[in-house]
């Protein structure tokens, strides 16, 4: 018994997120079909389709899945310990004095090799 309402869920499940996406593809649709009306009618309408189509998501097991994961993840995101703007700023005059030291490293390998090449093959240098 519990296998039957269970499989009648997933279906009710699969038959919303069937119309979700349907919801969406018919208001892109209709944004591009009722292109001579104003943008702003256009897009109050895709935007209401696009809330309706979400609402409706989120209302399938896969739906609270993903609101559960979001959840956490703004939970994690307030957990995280931010670097201040001098920190910031400091880490990325590093990271550009390295990048223009490995540069200049690789510029005179290159100088050197070519010069080393032109040695070797008779080339005026």
């Amino acid at each position: 018994m519990a296998v039957q309402a269970e499989s009648s869920a997933s279906v009710i499940d699969t038959v919303k997120l069937v119309f979700a996406a349907s919801l969406l593809i018919a208001g892109i649709a209709g944004f591009y079909y009722f292109a001579s009306y104003a943008l702003v009618y256009r897009v109050v309408g895709i935007l209401a389709v696009f809330g309706i189509a979400v609402s409706l998501f989120f209302t399938t097991a896969i739906g609270q899945t993903v609101w559960g994961f979001l959840t956490e993840a703004k939970m994690e995101v307030r957990k995280v310990i931010w670097p201040t703007r001098q920190e910031t700023i400091q880490a990325t005059m590093l990271v550009v004095i390295v990048v223009f030291g490995v540069g200049l490293i690789l510029w005179l390998m290159d100088m050197v090799l070519f010069w080393a090449v032109g040695l070797l093959t008779g080339q005026k240098v």
